[in-house]
């Protein structure tokens, strides 16, 4: 059984999310040769003013 985590910044859509899953688990279980059924998928949506990069605040830019 296949478990993918996927951090994310906050923002995207649920058609988006969606989207992003159907083909994550596409690539996994083609390529790792598992079903799609047995593919896990967990997404954490990450608030802007809890992530920085390059010692800023994403919600800074």
């Amino acid at each position: 059984m296949p478990l993918v985590h996927i951090d994310l910044i906050e923002g995207r859509t649920d058609e988006q999310l969606k989207g992003l899953v159907k083909d994550v688990t596409e690539a996994i279980s083609k390529n790792a040769n598992v079903p799609a059924e047995r593919v896990h998928i967990v997404l954490n949506e990450m608030r802007k003013d809890r992530y920085s990069v390059g010692g800023k605040m994403v919600s800074d830019k």
